[in-house]
């Protein structure tokens, strides 16, 4: 799981950004201006027969500051992404 979606800067965030890009999602924001320290971002990659899916996650930052919930409350009623 991504932990963009605990932390005060998600909302501000290029990495972010950049992750919801790769996942086809609509933006916190369309100019995100706080570039973090050191992500360290996963891919993981599966392939069938008939396509390659890959889910991009965020699985350490030296800027992470914890804000439980900050993605919820931003988007409220929608699902946490996984």
């Amino acid at each position: 799981m991504c932990i963009c979606i605990n932390c005060q800067f998600v909302d501000q965030c290029i990495t972010y950004h950049a992750v919801e890009t790769q996942h086809q999602q609509p933006h916190l924001t369309d100019h995100p201006t706080f570039e973090p320290e050191q992500p360290t971002i996963n891919v993981n990659i599966r392939s069938s027969t008939e396509e390659i899916e890959m889910e991009w996650d965020v699985v350490g930052c030296a800027s992470f500051s914890e804000e439980a919930g900050k993605w919820a409350r931003l988007r409220p009623g929608e699902l946490v992404p996984t």
